[in-house]
């Protein structure tokens, strides 16, 4: 039996930490654990419940619009109100985008170098030795491809910031609507920005992708995991929100049904917080325990009726019926791209039926007591903020996000969550040159800087 550690997990987004039991060349037993704990909750009791808004956007950088999106959902429900027609579809092109951005940077900057190695300077070493499988002309090209991958996930930020005024953290998603009334010049901006960002999806990172899923075709049946699959739903077509481009949906023990909201619980059993982190996240307060003796993450682990669930593109495009090929490492990676060229179509539809100078945020009359809750998707998946108002001011929030979902620890009944199952059974060919680990791993984009929230004075 080889134990390997690697910590911090790189090219990720938070502190990420796996132990794996390598044993006859595969997983017996996997942990991973985030590393680092911070400050969200703790931080928005007693504030006005509008400033939820822009304090949740930081807890992660890469998908600040989703926690915006979420937060004002749940300050909109809490106050009764939806936001005008401007107001929803910003927020969904914001969003939207904010997905485009996601995905091109999970492929070409942080998945693509366990494929392919790049030239021998920083940021490309060191790096593992091993199963590199594509030609050098094919790999000279990917990591042309890599560079311009940066310049579009810019213009995918601009695209942002003629709505958002600014990107990472962008400044127009308030509770009730937007800020920023839309205008024809920034909508004819972003439309051609649009035109340029689906020009290297739909020809550059298609291929890119197309070409790694052939050269390592056997990860389409590695990394499995849990096998459930969870979404919330997002990009609401009516002002209600009961129409949604990527519908509410959980795919359980082979079967397909409607999400139960009321079903989803947080187990703490181990993880380092007090029993009062442990129940439906309406209902928890999020208190650190570092001497819980059976912790090994500061990450919780949501479940719904008691199962494990992954959540992520490859959820919304199974639940919607897009796409149903399997469940893997590869189909991961695969989902983002199939993902990217499906929201060009609605971005078009949504600026072109923006109303110039229309109004984009409805009035917010803050009660002196409510409830609400956000459910929406980020780019990693399922992302709901909860939310108590007591004396006009916030008395409770908790925020559970994607990969709190699939970086989860062991729950009471030893169940481990989707990363850790996705682990087990991994063929390992080379314990001091763990790809296969860290490609599994990868495939899931995981963001720790999301999922651990916690504040200790």
């Amino acid at each position: 039996m080889r134990r390997i550690v690697v910590d911090p997990v790189t090219r990720l987004e938070g502190h990420f930490k796996v132990s794996v039991d390598v044993d006859g060349g595969k997983v017996q037993r996997a942990e991973v654990a985030g590393t680092l704990y911070r400050g969200f909750e703790k931080i928005l009791a007693g504030r006005d419940p509008r400033d939820a808004v822009f304090y949740t956007q930081r807890i992660c950088g890469v998908c600040p619009a989703d926690h915006a999106v979420a937060s004002s959902l749940a300050i909109d429900d809490a106050c009764g109100i939806q936001a005008p027609v401007n107001g929803r579809l910003v927020r969904n092109i914001i969003l939207a985008t904010n997905f485009l951005q996601s995905h091109i940077t999970h492929f070409y900057q942080l998945s693509l170098p366990d494929y392919v190695t790049g030239p021998e300077i920083a940021p490309f070493v060191p790096h593992y030795t091993g199963d590199y499988r594509l030609s050098a002309a094919d790999g000279e090209r990917l990591m042309k491809h890599y560079f311009a991958a940066l310049n579009v996930r810019r213009k995918c930020q601009e695209l942002i910031a003629h709505f958002g005024g600014k990107m990472p953290h962008q400044a127009a998603i308030i509770a009730g609507g937007v800020t920023r009334i839309p205008e024809g010049d920034r909508i004819a901006a972003a439309r051609s920005l649009l035109a340029e960002i689906n020009e290297f999806v739909n020809e550059t990172y298609q291929e890119d992708v197309e070409l790694i899923a052939a050269a390592y075709s056997d990860y389409f049946g590695y990394g499995r995991g849990c096998g459930n699959l969870l979404v919330y739903g997002t990009f609401p077509e009516d002002d209600a929100g009961n129409k949604l481009l990527f519908p509410r949906g959980v795919y359980l023990n082979g079967a397909y049904e409607n999400l139960a909201v009321d079903r989803i619980e947080e187990d703490v059993s181990h993880a380092w917080y007090t029993g009062a982190a442990s129940g439906h996240p309406a209902n928890t307060t999020t208190e650190a325990d570092l001497g819980r003796k059976e912790g090994y993450s500061w990450v919780k682990a949501p479940r719904y009726k008691g199962a494990s669930c992954e959540v992520g593109p490859l959820g919304r495009l199974w639940i919607a019926g897009h796409y149903r090929g399997g469940i893997s490492a590869m189909d991961r990676i695969k989902a983002r791209m199939l993902e990217a060229k499906l929201l060009i179509g609605p971005l078009d539809r949504w600026l072109t039926s923006l109303e110039p100078g229309g109004e984009a945020a409805a009035l917010v009359k803050i009660p002196d007591d409510a409830v609400g809750v956000g459910l929406s998707e980020a780019a990693r998946g399922a992302l709901g903020h909860w939310l108590k108002i007591g004396r006009g001011c916030i008395e409770r929030y908790e925020a559970v996000v994607p990969t709190t979902w699939n970086a989860s620890p062991r729950d009471a009944a030893g169940q481990t969550g989707p990363i850790e199952a996705a682990l087990t059974g991994l063929p390992v060919a080379d314990p001091d040159n763990p790809l296969e680990v860290i490609r599994v791993i990868h495939s899931f984009d995981p963001c720790l800087a999301c999922a651990v929230h916690v504040f200790k004075p």
